[in-house]
């Protein structure tokens, strides 16, 4: 088995699964991009898209060293807007496509989960209350 090189010449192992879900990826973007070019009338989207890639890791040390590796090999430096609860994440753009790791800290998330589970004590009244308000009401 191959293993991964990192800039820093430490290496990690190739994963399996991670091999195959990597293959169906780059089959899947090269079978768009030959049908976007058979197929001029189907329309995409004037200002681009977006790849997202969420770092899945057992620690955040593990996962910004991951979003640092992939920064390395995209030529930029990685974002770090984690202080004010936001993301660690590396971006490159490829034309009108941009391609973004990202690693949410598990504070963040922590935070993040902990206001989302208030989410369903909290239901709209969907009908016109006359003021242009959308009011609403708790569960």
């Amino acid at each position: 088995m191959s293993n991964h090189t990192d800039p820093t010449g430490r290496t990690s192992p190739i994963v399996p699964g991670d091999l195959f879900a990597r293959h169906q990826t780059i089959t899947g973007l090269r079978a768009l991009a030959d049908f976007l070019e058979a197929n001029p009338g189907v329309p995409v989207n004037e200002y681009g898209e977006t790849f997202h890639v969420p770092i899945r890791a057992a620690d955040d040390a593990s996962a910004v060293a991951l979003v640092d590796q992939t920064a390395a090999l995209l030529g930029v430096n990685a974002q770090h807007d984690t202080r004010r609860g936001g993301h660690y994440l590396a971006t490159r753009t490829f034309g009108r496509i941009t391609y973004t790791v990202f690693h949410i800290p598990e504070q963040q998330w922590t935070a993040s989960l902990a206001r989302d589970s208030y989410r369903d004590n909290i239901r709209l009244d969907h009908h016109d209350q006359g003021d242009g308000s959308d009011a609403g009401r708790v569960a």
